[in-house]
């Protein structure tokens, strides 16, 4: 079961001037040494919305708390709601929480000592994401935060899958969030010549200048099938395998291995036990950035498409922008989507594919179009990545049964 809080301007990104001052960031762009910036980004109408007696956080509390724990908390009861269980009924429930998330930088700085209310630590910490939930609806199993950058949400998958298989825990609750509370990431990205000209994220595309700043957050319910079949829940896709590793010493840190990569895809599909030739639709990381994309493709190309996989490749990105530390959790939500509704979606602004690959040389093409995704014996199989601007990599292959019976 899925829940999550869409970012606004799927197709017209929402002004970034609207949440964070950017005139200061967009005058740098004439300095040298800075990149373009792009008025523009995916940002969450009503992120800071917030009613705290309905969790039971007090006032003093609701105010020290990041953007990310109100949106995330929210996103939490909504999944539940979704999978048709009471949150207000849970308290000694045996179940887990994984919640990634990376930026806690919000609001002004403490100058005094006056200023500390006591509630800061878990409020701007990223421990508070997981914390909150598992505190709020009284949940007893494990619960974390995780910060592996872009790999966060899919790493949270795999911690969430492996407690559940292990009986660690019932069943879990996975996923992650981001809400940018300042605009640290556009200036960094824009010292990085990082940034799209003109807002949009051509991801995988030979018309690619950069990225585009999102936000968002998404949540699923991890259980095991028999219950979820002895419960009536609906199962959305089975998870066949997550595997992450980490790109190691070489390179600098912000630069994406392919050799990491290719070992991560092809640790991953052994795992799954699958034909690669069965998947058909493989939702990429795809930042639209020169650095990453070609890198991400060429793995793609030496495992998948070597294999014999004709899959369609695609990016969330292009349509919600970059949501960091949640960008995976949603491409898995998109992926989960497409496999219910038969539907492979396009991904926009990149009807011209790349031409630093030879695609003549793999079966692998862009998805440009909406296309029909026909099933192989009652079930679609897919795959979804994410990396991490620190070198971790997350690759996770899912079944989604056409008629699951639930």
């Amino acid at each position: 079961m899925v829940g999550a809080d869409r970012s606004q301007g799927v197709d017209r990104p929402l002004s970034a001037r609207s949440r964070l001052a950017l005139d200061e960031l967009q005058s740098l762009s004439r300095l040298d040494g800075w990149g373009h910036v792009c008025d523009a980004g995916g940002f969450l109408d009503g992120a800071g919305t917030f009613d705290p007696t309905c969790f039971g956080v007090t006032h003093r509390e609701a105010i020290a708390m990041h953007p990310q724990q109100r949106v995330v908390l929210r996103v939490a009861w909504k999944t539940l709601e979704n999978a048709g269980i009471n949150p207000g009924r849970l308290e000694g429930a045996d179940v887990g929480c994984f919640v990634g998330m990376s930026q806690t930088e919000y609001g002004p700085r403490v100058a005094t000592v006056d200023a500390y209310s006591g509630h800061r630590l878990v409020g701007m910490g990223q421990l508070g994401g997981a914390g909150r939930i598992s505190h709020c609806l009284g949940l007893i199993g494990p619960s974390m935060a995780i910060d592996s950058a872009c790999a966060s949400s899919l790493t949270a998958l795999q911690l969430a899958a492996t407690s559940v298989q292990t009986g660690e825990c019932e069943w879990a609750l996975a996923g992650a969030v981001c809400v940018m509370g300042s605009p640290a990431a556009f200036y960094e990205f824009a010292r990085l010549h990082a940034l799209s000209d003109d807002g949009h994220c051509r991801a995988y595309s030979d018309d690619a200048t950069g990225t585009v700043w999102g936000e968002g957050a998404g949540m699923v319910l991890v259980e095991r099938e028999s219950r979820a079949r002895k419960l009536g829940h609906r199962i959305f896709g089975r998870i066949l395998a997550v595997r992450t590793n980490h790109n190691g010493k070489g390179k600098p840190i912000l630069i994406p291995r392919v050799r990491a990569q290719e070992q991560l895809m092809r640790k991953t599909i052994a795992a799954a036990g699958i034909d690669p030739v069965d998947v058909g639709m493989i939702e990429g990381h795809g930042t639209a950035t020169p650095a990453g994309d070609p890198v991400e493709l060429l793995a793609l190309f030496r495992t998948y498409g070597a294999l014999g996989s004709e899959a369609l490749v695609g990016s969330v990105k292009s349509n919600a922008g970059h949501a960091q530390a949640a960008s995976g959790i949603l491409g898995l939500i998109k992926l989960l989507l497409a496999g219910a509704h038969g539907q492979i979606p396009p991904t926009l602004f990149s009807d011209n594919p790349t031409k630093k690959l030879d695609w003549d040389m793999t079966g692998l093409r862009l998805a440009t179009k909406l296309h029909q995704w026909e099933p192989i014996d009652g079930v679609r199989y897919g795959a979804v990545s994410s990396f991490g601007a620190g070198g971790a990599n997350a690759h996770a292959i899912i079944a989604m049964p056409v008629n699951s019976g639930v």
